[in-house]
């Protein structure tokens, strides 16, 4: 694929339908431990859980050895082994509701190549507009990031989570936890709920714990930590892994302009997502 220009692939466009059923909202709310969630026709669909929806659908044939849809299509064919969700920005314009039928349109806004410390590195800018009749939901941008398969791993710097907590609170983690978020979201990406291939091929310690779904932990405690309010918007980004080993926190405190600053935390308390999130 060395003849191959990625950038050809910037200003890509694609637009997918689907409908907010109940049952995989109801679903992530068990899986989160939340049984007054009723999720009935015309309720509001909570803030970041639209990742239910829109889902990659492809046949098995079509399935890369990592789990993740075999290269090309809207996304530009990257040659390096590893893609992960590197970071996101979402603005909340009003909730989608249970029920109604919805639309995501996505384009490319920007290919990337970098040379890091374990080599190339090729990041992809998604823009995502998810609306229904009633108008647009949600703006999201999401950065993807492909890199090479290490050769064994190698932990990142000790980087603590700030004492000055407004709050922290102990969220268990565990295999099957992991595999009903891999489930719900349709992710197949091995390295969530096969421990053979996430320690002999991609070199990692122990189950990883998804992106999205630290980002999901974290607006859930906030929401129930500051009840009256209503997010705005909400910027996140993985910073170091977090495993089904660790005991994992999840922690917030105000920042200066009104909103809060999120943090995952390790067995160690380091950070594994930072977030920062506004108000309404």
């Amino acid at each position: 694929m060395s003849d191959i220009n990625l950038q050809d692939w910037v200003g890509r466009k694609e637009e997918i339908q689907d409908c907010v059923y109940p049952t995989p909202a109801r679903a992530l709310a068990l899986t989160l431990n939340d049984r007054d969630f009723a999720g009935r026709e015309g309720d509001s669909l909570p803030e970041l859980w639209h990742w239910l929806y829109f889902l990659p659908l492809v046949a098995r044939a079509e399935i890369g050895p990592d789990g993740h849809p075999k290269r090309g299509g809207f996304l530009p064919p990257v040659a390096l082994e590893r893609r992960m969700w590197a970071s996101g920005q979402l603005t909340f314009h009003q909730n989608l509701r249970i029920g109604e039928v919805v639309t995501k349109t996505s384009e490319i806004l920007k290919v990337a190549e970098k040379e890091g410390k374990a080599g190339g590195m090729v990041f992809v800018t998604v823009r995502h507009t998810i609306g229904s009749a009633r108008g647009i939901a949600i703006e999201e941008q999401q950065d993807i990031v492909y890199l090479p398969m290490p050769k064994q791993f190698v932990p990142a710097a000790p980087n603590p989570v700030p004492e000055d907590l407004e709050w922290r609170e102990a969220y268990p983690v565990d295999p099957v936890l992991l595999f009903r978020f891999s489930a719900l979201t349709f992710n197949a990406h091995r390295i969530h709920y096969d421990i053979n291939y996430a320690s002999e091929v991609e070199k990692y310690p122990g189950l990883v714990v998804h992106g999205p779904l630290q980002a999901v932990l974290l607006l859930e405690s906030a929401k129930r930590n500051n009840p009256k309010r209503r997010p705005a918007s909400y910027r996140f980004r993985a910073l170091r892994p977090l495993f089904d080993f660790d005991r994992v926190s999840v922690c917030g405190r105000p920042n200066s302009d009104g909103g809060h600053e999120l943090y995952t935390a390790n067995t160690a308390n380091d950070i594994g997502m930072q977030a920062t999130l506004s108000w309404r």
